[in-house]
């Protein structure tokens, strides 16, 4: 008797336990807004491109060659895609296991000589120098601010790593996650509609102190809109 009551016990909690839920799908990444900077006025000064570099680069390796480096009072600029970089400082999410292509050092380090962290630091990608652009002869370098520019929201990233010279539009992790892009190694991105501007002479030091990247970046985006 013992037995079988604990039995018929047994199955009625099974029969009045609540099914599994199904589940959760990712949400789709949340969107921040830094600054007062709108994007309608930044991408308003930018309509128009005087090319600075020799050649036009690719979107991506199989793309066509059709987008040039643009002059501007005070800064450069290019309108792309944007891929995303997982490399640096490997994390939960950027690591050699979930992204095939990893690459555990980044161009720039952190001032305690760790390489940068594409979950937690918003960076761009800049292509590396060759016969079509050097970022350095316009005074863009590690740690210069970058106002990245996704449909009505503005980041503030750093330039924290090179990539193919002949491709441009690359940012990491942290940057597409805070534009509302999935930021994934695999299917993250978006294959259009992203600004990116560099203020020339702009540098951030420590270059991992993202607050200090708003600060400046804010500043520098209220001149340029002024056309200071």
């Amino acid at each position: 008797m013992r037995v079988q009551s604990l039995t018929l016990v047994a199955a009625g909690v099974a029969l009045l336990a609540p099914a599994p839920l199904p589940a959760a799908r990712p949400s789709p990444p949340v969107a921040v807004r830094e600054g007062n900077v709108r994007a309608a006025d930044l991408l308003a000064k930018v309509r128009d491109c005087v090319p600075v570099s020799k050649g036009r680069y690719r979107s991506d390796a199989r793309s066509r060659a059709e987008i040039p480096v643009c002059g501007a009072r005070g800064a450069v600029f290019w309108k792309a895609d944007m891929d995303i970089d997982c490399d640096g400082r490997p994390g939960l999410l950027c690591n050699g296991r979930n992204d095939p292509l990893f690459s555990g050092t980044t161009a720039y380090q952190q001032s305690d000589g760790r390489y940068l962290s594409a979950e937690t630091l918003p960076y761009v990608v800049v292509p590396t120098p060759s016969g079509i652009w050097d970022y350095r002869v316009h005074d863009i370098r590690g740690g210069s601010v970058v106002a990245v520019i996704y449909r009505d929201r503005v980041e503030y990233a750093v330039v924290g790593d090179t990539g193919p010279r002949e491709i441009i539009g690359e940012a990491s992790y942290a940057t597409a996650k805070a534009l509302g892009i999935r930021p994934g190694p695999h299917g993250g991105g978006t294959s259009s509609g992203v600004t990116y501007i560099a203020f020339k002479n702009s540098r951030v030091s420590p270059i991992e102190d993202h607050a200090a990247a708003v600060t400046v970046g804010e500043r520098l985006a209220r001149k340029f809109v002024r056309g200071g």
